[in-house]
């Protein structure tokens, strides 16, 4: 029987198709930070599944049956490596038995690796509460940080598909460009508040803080992962109070009750914050933009706060 020119065609054009589906590499990134920058460097050449919402809180997360699937064939497992997501990733990867993905694996990227880590602790107890013993994992809410983890990915992702290493490089060199500029604009944004100190429900922005030279080191939980009781809730009003301090940072998986108590007592404004992009309206575009709107939000904050917001600077 002759063979249809049409149904060669169309056969020819279905495998190309599925060729090129399976030539991208398919990523599992832990949350959407990572998920972003993922993105940002692999473009069209990579598939990336995010499995951590961006409003939900990274410590507890429950595992889907698609969550153990994809990790089985995924070529890529992009995770913070600093122990944020260790409670309910490790039996995942067990349970997946990937090798691609194991830790020492090519594709197993910790991208805390190259990065200093804040607040290691000297030792570990219960009494500390949900203390890293790496050190604090929210080291992306510095951007400086995203450049490391830019270059990792890239390094990665071009030695597991050299047939577009040089897309992975020049995706890299397109986000640490637009980052070179952006950053001068976001620290002069924040310059005029130098030294102020605000609140934040938990302690998850020291490299924010180190950065834009802030201080956020009074936090309405008592110790990480420690629910507020009245009595640490009634000391911190009282040190808002004594310090002037006038704004308190909030994730969209916080709860809101403490900190509305807190800043009817004070009166503090709370500002909607995210680690995570597409966490609060307006972030979804990626990591730069969630930065663009971290540091127009807290400085709108600051600007609208009493003067005596920076209390340790004394008046002439």
């Amino acid at each position: 029987m002759a063979r249809n020119p049409l149904f060669t065609c169309l056969t020819l054009a279905v495998i190309s198709l599925a060729s090129s589906a399976r030539a991208r590499l398919d990523v599992v990134a832990t949350t959407a930070d990572l998920a972003a920058l993922a993105r940002a460097v692999g473009g069209a050449h990579v598939e990336i599944l995010t499995l951590a919402r961006p409003t939900e809180d990274p410590h507890f997360v429950d595992p889907r049956p698609s969550y153990l699937v994809r990790l089985s064939r995924a070529d890529v497992l992009v995770h913070g490596g600093a122990g944020l997501e260790s409670a309910w990733l490790t039996p995942l990867l067990q349970q997946a038995r990937n090798a691609r993905i194991l830790p020492a694996a090519r594709g197993n990227v910790a991208c805390c690796e190259g990065v200093t880590l804040l607040e290691v602790p000297e030792r570990l107890d219960r009494s500390q509460g949900d203390v890293h013993p790496a050190g604090n994992p929210h080291f992306l809410t510095d951007p400086e940080n995203a450049r490391i983890v830019v270059h990792h990915l890239a390094d990665v992702f071009a030695e597991l598909d050299p047939a577009h290493a040089a897309d992975y490089r020049a995706n890299e060199k397109a986000f640490v460009t637009a980052l070179d500029q952006r950053l001068p604009q976001w620290q002069a944004r924040l310059r005029p508040f130098a030294g102020a100190r605000l609140a934040a429900y938990h302690n998850a922005w020291p490299y924010f803080a180190r950065r834009f030279n802030l201080r956020i080191d009074l936090f309405l939980e008592p110790k990480p992962g420690i629910p507020p009781s009245a009595a640490h809730l009634a000391a911190v009003i009282a040190e808002m109070k004594a310090q002037g301090v006038r704004v308190i940072l909030l994730d969209p998986y916080q709860n809101r009750r403490p900190a509305e108590t807190v800043a009817r007592a004070t009166g503090a404004r709370i500002v909607p914050v995210a680690q995570y992009p597409g966490g609060i309206p307006g972030t979804e575009g990626g990591y730069l933009e969630l930065m663009d709107h971290l540091v127009r939000a807290i400085a709108e904050a600051l600007e609208s706060a009493p003067a005596r917001a920076n209390p340790s600077v004394s008046s002439p």
